[in-house]
């Protein structure tokens, strides 16, 4: 068990691309946005109901201001201890234990007083792709059986584009996992094995594409990180790189 959590170590620090500013990138939280203090790292469950909703809710924080930002397009990766994900985790495409379970919004929680909704409410977008793409050299292929990689793309329209600030928390988006199958006849199994996931990157766009801006790891270290049922995948034990454009385009092929 111990060389098979050092292995997934490994795969975890493939998953994402460090930011070169400390107090600059993304952050990821059960529930509530991080920077409230009532969003959790770890959300466990005891999946006996088939009702209900699980939220990750995702921000961001810019190093630098950035003026007329149009939209955010979105990577996150989930993670697990098992050799293949679980079907419990299997959704979204046609055919998948859970289809109908994956789910994005951009309603930012009304009672936040540190995260600001960066769109002002005019936001809207939806998933892309939830899957393990072979054409996706994130991670070697004998271990893309246990990894699903998440991609979002949110926009506003032209008359709300917005200026942000450096130094603010800004709310993203919500991506919600609902328990249905998790209990009784039809229940898709695994959904209470570890799982790991990671907030890989964030582009906010603009009308000019040089002027785009690539967010690649948590403004501090393990804030783009959350998992669930506890211990699992060891996330933490990831080194830090500078971001190349490279890698940047990579996530989003």
């Amino acid at each position: 068990m111990k060389r098979k959590l050092l292995g997934m170590g490994v795969v975890a620090a493939m998953l994402f691309v460090a930011s070169v500013a400390s107090a600059t990138g993304v952050k990821l939280a059960w529930t509530n946005c991080a920077g409230e203090g009532t969003g959790l790292s770890n959300k466990t469950s005891a999946c006996a109901v088939n009702t209900g909703t699980n939220i990750l809710v995702c921000s961001f924080v810019l190093g630098a201001d950035l003026a007329t930002v149009s939209g955010n397009e979105i990577v996150v990766d989930f993670l697990a201890q098992t050799a293949t994900m679980p079907a419990w985790w299997d959704m979204k495409d046609v055919g998948t234990c859970r289809a109908s379970s994956l789910g994005f919004n951009t309603i930012a929680n009304a009672g936040d007083v540190v995260c600001v909704d960066w769109a002002a409410g005019q936001s809207s977008g939806g998933i892309g792709a939830y899957n393990n793409s072979s054409t996706d050299t994130a991670v070697p292929v004998a271990l893309r059986p246990q990894w699903r990689r998440l991609k979002i793309a949110l926009a506003v329209p032209q008359s709300g584009l917005q200026d942000l600030v450096s130094a603010t928390e800004y709310f993203a988006c919500n991506i919600t996992v609902n328990n249905l199958k998790s209990t009784g006849a039809g229940a898709c199994a695994g959904s209470t094995e570890p799982i790991c996931v990671v907030f890989n990157s964030l582009k906010a766009t603009t009308p000019t594409p040089v002027n785009d801006v690539t967010l690649g790891a948590g403004d501090s270290p393990g804030a783009n990180i959350v998992t669930w049922q506890g211990t699992g995948p060891n996330c933490l034990a990831v080194p830090t790189k500078n971001a190349t454009w490279g890698a940047v385009k990579a996530l989003y092929r």
